[in-house]
Formats: structure tokens, C-alpha cells, sequence
């Protein structure tokens, strides 16, 4: 595992970077997760093609520092994304952010610019309010979930999510739950949508409709259904997320590596 130290969070954000062919896919993992716990078996697939691929701890998460004095928000975390691609010298890449990484990596997208070549979310926050998980979060205080709402939600949590939650500082999970529930202005959709690079939308078919999946693709913007699988996709049918993946970014591939990318 990788070590980056972090100026932004003030704390080493750790990352593997796995090595494979052309242009590395970041992904960027949502809300009490981790990318080195999420996405193993999504990269380890024949279909994601031996490319190469940087699976990043958010600050509070997984392997990453845990910093008290930092605030967890999905701008200050896309920040940081920007900042360790930036310190690696990352000049062209996909992006892929599932949940609230979905929100983060349309920010860090925006910071980016021409950088991103493609980006791939999944089930992202696209607007304020929050989901279940972190609206449930974010109506304690931050002191009372620390004292014992943190305790309590792992102790009743039964899905592959207690697994990775559990090593998720309370404080970072209560700060990056309001922050969902406070949203931006503009909004993610907005911001989304405003992009220039290749984008794609992932939707788990258990959990449609949606009005999001419906307005991005009204706009135009290609939507990828998930079989047999919610939310959690990477986990409920990780081959087809892969699947998916490969899609989105092979299109983007022969986009730039045509004919027309010639004239």
C-alpha cells in the first residue's frame, strides 16, 4: 500500500496503486467505506481488463489517517483526490465514485479539468438531503454520535458494510453525513451535468425508479442498469459493475484513439 502526505487533511491518505495498461481508473469510494476493502474483486476481474488502477482511502477511512481537526466535507475531500493526482503526476484518467464518492468525484472532476477523461458514477448524492445512512447520522449530534450512535450502528449492522464502517473514525462519518444532508450550491446534478469530459451514470435495477436516473437520462447521458443488484452493486453483482465499467471506458478509449482523434 501506497503513503501520500495529504497537506489539505493535514494526514497520510493510503492508496494502492495497481499496476496494468494504459490510462489508471481512481476510484473513489462512498459513505464509511474503503476503496481497498470495496473494489479488490472489481479490479481483480478479467473484465476490467489488466488496467491500471488506484483504489484511494478517503481521510477517516480504511488505512488513511484519521485527523480530528479536519472537516470530512465532499468538497474537502475532493480537494484532496485532486491533490494526491496532482502529487502523482496523474495527466489523464477515469474516474469512477459510488454513493458519496459519486459526489466527491464530481467535484474533483471540476477541479481536474481536461484530466479526466471519463467519469463513471454510481448512485451518487446528486442533491442535498442526504440518503437513509446519513440522514439517520446527521439528526444526532456529533458528540452524541460519537458518545454511542457510532457504537450502536455497528453493533446492528449486519450487511458487508460493518466490515469497512467499523474502521471509520465516528467523527469523519458524522461530518461527511451532514455534509450530504447540507449538499452544495450548485448542485451535484448541476455540477454533473456541466461537465465537458465523458460521463456515465451506474443505477442498481432494485433501485428504480429514481427521478436522478431519469433526469441524467433526459439529458442525454448514457445509464447503465445493474442486474439483480441495489446500491451496494460492487458487492450484490460485482461482475456486472465490471462489466459496466469496461463500457464506459472503452468508449471513451476509442473516442480519443479513432480516426477523428486524428484530425
Amino acid at each position: 500500500m501506497n503513503s501520500f502526505h495529504s497537506n489539505i487533511a493535514g494526514a497520510a491518505v493510503r492508496f494502492h496503486d495497481l499496476p496494468g495498461q494504459g490510462m489508471p481508473v481512481v476510484f473513489v469510494h462512498g459513505l464509511g467505506c474503503a476503496s481497498s476493502y470495496e473494489y479488490p474483486r472489481i479490479v481483480a476481474d478479467d473484465a476490467f481488463c489488466n488496467r491500471r488502477a488506484l483504489l484511494i482511502d478517503l481521510p477517516g477511512s480504511g488505512y488513511s489517517d484519521k485527523p480530528a481537526d479536519y472537516p470530512f466535507t465532499v468538497s474537502a475531500q475532493a480537494q484532496v483526490v485532486a491533490e494526491l493526482l496532482t502529487g502523482l503526476h496523474i495527466d489523464d484518467c477515469y474516474l469512477y465514485g459510488h454513493s458519496m464518492g459519486g459526489s466527491i468525484a464530481i467535484e474533483a472532476a471540476h477541479l481536474l479539468g481536461h484530466r479526466v477523461r471519463a467519469l463513471a458514477v454510481s448512485e451518487p448524492n446528486f442533491y442535498s438531503g442526504g440518503g437513509m445512512f446519513s440522514r439517520k447520522i446527521a439528526a444526532q449530534t456529533e458528540a452524541e454520535f460519537i458518545a454511542s450512535g457510532f457504537t450502536r450502528l455497528v453493533a446492528t449492522e449486519t450487511t458487508p458494510w460493518a466490515g469497512c464502517v467499523q474502521n471509520t473514525a465516528p467523527w469523519a462519518l458524522w461530518r461527511a453525513a451532514k455534509s450530504l444532508v447540507d449538499g452544495v450550491s450548485p448542485d451535484w446534478m448541476s455540477r454533473f451535468l456541466a461537465l465537458k469530459c465523458a460521463k456515465a451514470l451506474i443505477y442498481g435495477a432494485h433501485s428504480l425508479p429514481a427521478s436522478d436516473a431519469d433526469e441524467v437520462a433526459a439529458a442525454g447521458i448514457p445509464l447503465h442498469i445493474i442486474p439483480d443488484a441495489g446500491h451496494c452493486m460492487s458487492w450484490e453483482n460485482p461482475a456486472q459493475l465490471v462489466t459496466s465499467l469496461d463500457a464506459i471506458f472503452t468508449a471513451t478509449q476509442n473516442k480519443y484513439s479513432g480516426p477523428q482523434a486524428e484530425v
